[in-house]
């Protein structure tokens, strides 16, 4: 028998089996991801106007999607790129000049000058995690319903670089760039980790100077960004058992007691203004050798064996912070063991990842050796 329901009953009961077969556009798109802190964190869609709590991280954003710039609405600035790759950056994207700085010093985020963008998502380092000020501004990023993830490529780099790409690349909706980029950074890692783990090259003791100059000695690492860069090229870092937390500082006397196998210096162009060691991009080789001999022969380092003996090498402080730092880990593990890693090419590993994985590419002195 042939039941004849009215126009309007049909339509109705079309409308609720849409509604149970179809679900919702939003829960279709839905991203949920867990950060680096081990938060949940879920977005409806892809991620198109984000404020990095960190401007630096734009070169990261840069290897996984095509238009970094066009994804970024606000950055702090409290650790700007170094002043060539930011021209880079601006010939290939002029829109840059557009974002809006939504804070400035160490760790200092507006919160209002945030909300006030709009964005759909704030991306922020582990370094602000462990700031006791973040729960404040979770809280009120929470109550407008901005989301938040957390990143590390510094504290603890080896560990979460490659969970921080996968991080960012789901929340912005773009996993193929990022899949390639980890299996190239975990295919040149385990090159090296594999190769000391097999043939147990005794480690020669490392010390690094950070932010290096002449007349102040000696900032330097004791857990995270260099130390792990260090050690995961076969290297025991001297700052470890010298030093608690991630930064500190070691006294000139100390560092000579120590008598390290090698010494190591970091160095960029905004040590320039303070007779430091000038290195990275856009620095010519001349600048980089002159800077370094005159850190070489400052009172007390000049004395040191590692120094005497030629085991001393500058490298460009800012391979922290990105996945770049692969390549100063592969110089470092040649430098460490010649005789284990003579193949290894961390200036073509340099130049491919320039040129592969970054719409910018930026000529420069990365590393130099004492002569």
């Amino acid at each position: 028998m042939l039941i004849r329901l009215p126009i309007r009953r049909w339509t109705r009961t079309i409308a609720v089996w849409v509604c149970l077969l179809v679900p919702p556009v939003a829960t279709m798109a839905e991203i949920a991801v867990v950060d680096i802190t081990g938060r949940e964190v879920r977005l409806a869609e892809p991620a198109t106007r984000i404020v990095l709590g960190d401007a630096r991280h734009v070169v990261v954003l840069d290897m996984i999607v095509d238009d970094p710039i066009a994804r970024i609405a606000g950055w702090r600035q409290d650790k700007a790129l170094d002043p060539a790759r930011l021209k880079a950056f601006q010939e290939r994207f002029p829109s840059i000049v557009d974002i809006t700085s939504v804070g400035e010093g160490n760790r200092r985020l507006s919160v209002e000058s945030t909300i006030a963008l709009e964005p759909d998502l704030v991306v922020l380092s582990l370094i602000d995690a462990r700031d006791p000020n973040t729960e404040h501004l979770l809280g009120q990023l929470d109550a407008a319903g901005i989301p938040v993830v957390f990143v590390d490529f510094f504290s603890h780099p080896l560990e979460n670089t490659t969970k921080s790409i996968g991080i960012l690349s789901r929340v912005m909706g773009s996993t193929d760039k990022s899949t390639e980029l980890i299996a190239f950074y975990d295919a040149h890692l385990a090159k090296i980790q594999e190769r000391l783990a097999k043939l147990d090259p005794p480690r020669p003791s490392v010390f690094v100077q950070v932010h290096a100059t002449p007349d102040q000695c000696c900032a330097t690492v004791g857990g995270g960004v260099f130390h792990d860069f260090v050690t995961a090229a076969g290297g025991r870092n001297l700052g470890a058992e010298t030093v608690p937390g991630i930064m500190g500082n070691v006294g000139l006397e100390n560092l000579i007691a120590l008598d390290p196998d090698f010494f190591l210096a970091s160095g960029g162009q905004h040590l320039r203004a303070r007779g430091g060691l000038v290195l990275g991009a856009g620095v010519d080789s001349h600048e980089a050798r002159d800077s370094f001999a005159t850190l070489l022969a400052a009172p007390g380092v000049k004395d040191l064996r590692a120094v005497e003996d030629g085991n001393a090498m500058g490298f460009w402080h800012l391979f922290n912070d990105s996945p770049m730092h692969i390549v100063l880990i592969e110089h470092l593990a040649r430098t460490f063991h010649p005789e284990v890693f003579s193949d290894l090419e961390p200036a073509a590993t340099l130049r491919e990842m320039q040129t592969r994985f970054s719409s910018v590419s930026v000529p420069g002195t990365w590393w130099i050796a004492a002569p």
